[in-house]
């Protein structure tokens, strides 16, 4: 019975410290190995700057603002106003935007807006194709970056991509803010730094036209974007970061509507993680591909909290088991496995979070995953499945 108990229990903490010792290596790396310079002397070809928006009247001014100023001539700039019952199309409009309508109310998601957009530029198609969100600002010289880049290695580049909590934000958006710093600005970075790939993040992305007209974007996937840029990698082009082009969002005011974004961000992660990494997994061994691997790695890393609440759990478990029948080694594993998470966030502090929160708070902040259990109980419970838009403000 021990034995079982032994092989049982060391499983799952082996399960956990792989994501916190892939965790740990992505920071490690985004903090001592030198900045890989980018020389970029490639021409700035055609593109078209696709911005699918749902009833996004409230924003969609400051977005096309902040990128039409970037667009040269030849550049396209196309809203697609996906089953709109407000003023989004007309403001675009007013915008000088190029707007397409969509309406189907069967078929609802960001996947099913840029493919209806991909199906539109088939007539004239572009040379490069950049995605942002409508809620997005795109900091001045981001557009020729992610063109430039794109272009020159021909395969999808992912800009730095930032959501912001505001200056008032409660502790509870504070800490939510550095862990987006961590995923979006850390982890990349790390992975940029050490040669290899990156997951996309939803916004500011560029794709060549070879690679993003052929991609199954036409689904309701709750992490639509995430799963493009694994796909993207089996089909041998993974994603590139690119954090010298930056964008940012703000997190919504409404706490209904923070709590509906998570829901859908993390339920489609966890799906993407049950469903992907093994399959995923098995074609890197197979293929001998280092690119795969490393995305694959990178993948099984779950959300911060949910990895703080596993590896206390696991930790928590361990200790009794140890005290009531003397077994050690999943001990052992978990207070590695803590130790290497403790030193992840205090150097991603370090480096990515001073500006967002003080270390004082944050150690106060640590009990954030509570916050966030009850969306982890959901995934195992009642998994959301569709995809339902996030509200911005209280009414």
């Amino acid at each position: 019975m021990h034995l079982f108990l032994e092989i049982g229990l060391t499983g799952a903490a082996v399960l956990v410290f792989v994501p916190c010792a892939v965790l740990f290596l992505e920071i490690l790396a985004a903090i001592t190995q030198r900045a890989n310079t980018i020389i970029c002397n490639a021409e700035r070809r055609g593109l078209a700057v696709v911005i699918p928006a749902h009833n996004e009247e409230t924003v969609i001014g400051e977005t096309i603002n902040s990128i039409v100023p970037q667009l040269q001539s030849d550049d396209r700039l196309i809203v697609v106003a996906d089953n709109c019952t407000d003023k989004t199309a007309a403001i675009a409009v007013d915008a000088h935007a190029e707007v397409i309508m969509r309406s189907d109310l069967t078929r609802r998601g960001k996947g099913f807006a840029l493919d209806f957009a991909m199906r539109h530029l088939e007539a004239d198609p572009p040379d490069i194709v950049i995605v942002v969100d409508a809620d997005c600002m795109v900091e001045a010289g981001a557009i020729d970056r992610l063109a430039r880049f794109c272009t020159q290695t021909s395969r999808p580049v992912q800009a730095l991509n930032l959501s912001r909590a505001g200056q008032h934000a409660n502790l509870k958006m504070r800490v939510a803010e550095f862990a987006s710093a961590v995923k979006n600005h850390g982890r990349p970075l790390g992975l940029q730094r050490l040669g290899l790939p990156c997951q996309l993040t939803g916004t500011g992305m560029a794709f060549p036209w070879k690679c993003i007209r052929s991609a199954a974007l036409a689904n309701g996937h709750l992490a639509e974007d995430l799963k493009l840029g694994l796909d993207l990698a089996r089909a041998g082009t993974p994603p590139v970061f690119c954090p010298e082009a930056r964008v940012t969002s703000d997190f919504p005011t409404s706490a209904r509507s923070v709590i509906d974004q998570r829901t859908r961000w993390e339920h489609g992660h966890l799906n993407i993680i049950l469903s992907e990494a093994p399959p995923m997994f098995l074609e890197a061994i197979r293929r001998t591909n280092l690119a795969m691997f490393a995305l694959t790695l990178d993948l099984i890393v779950p959300p911060l909290a949910l990895l703080t609440i596993l590896v206390v759990t696991i930790g928590c478990v361990s200790a009794s088991v140890y005290v009531l029948f003397g077994i050690r080694i999943p001990l052992l594993i978990a207070t590695i496995s803590a130790v290497l998470l403790a030193l992840s966030v205090l150097l991603s502090w370090a480096r990515f979070g001073r500006r967002i929160i003080s270390l004082g708070s944050l150690a106060i902040g640590a009990v954030y995953p509570l916050w966030k259990f009850p969306i982890y109980i959901r995934f195992l419970v009642a998994r959301q499945l569709d995809w339902v838009k996030s509200k911005r403000r209280d009414d």
